[in-house]
């Protein structure tokens, strides 16, 4: 691999490059939430080769939301039901506004 695609990895937002210990410290939580919503199915780590846990910046968002979730008193499996319903919710939009852009491109005069 060369320096320029290991640099380009850095943008990716699904690349795991957070340890857990760093990932829990960024988040301002324990490396046990973690554990824990990975046992809740919210988010599955990437293994390393000598198999710790690694974690994208996508999945530290989805924890940061359900650590959020946590802090205002609801129970983790709960919390975590909600960040995957909202995470959902916010793909279906999108895809019924790729639709609607669809129908009114191929069809402009009804749009107006």
């Amino acid at each position: 691999m060369t320096a320029d695609e290991m640099f380009g990895r850095l943008d990716d937002d699904d690349y795991p490059a957070y340890t857990m210990g760093r990932a829990a410290e960024m988040l301002g939580t324990t490396q046990g939430f973690l554990r824990a919503i990975g046992e809740a199915r919210l988010i599955t780590p990437l293994r390393s080769a000598g198999g710790h846990r690694r974690y994208s910046r996508y999945q530290l968002r989805v924890a940061a939301r359900a650590r959020e979730l946590v802090d205002r008193g609801t129970p983790i499996e709960a919390a975590c039901r909600i960040v995957v319903l909202e995470d959902q919710l916010e793909e279906a939009r999108r895809i019924n506004a790729e639709h609607r852009r669809a129908a009114a491109s191929a069809n402009p005069t009804a749009a107006a």
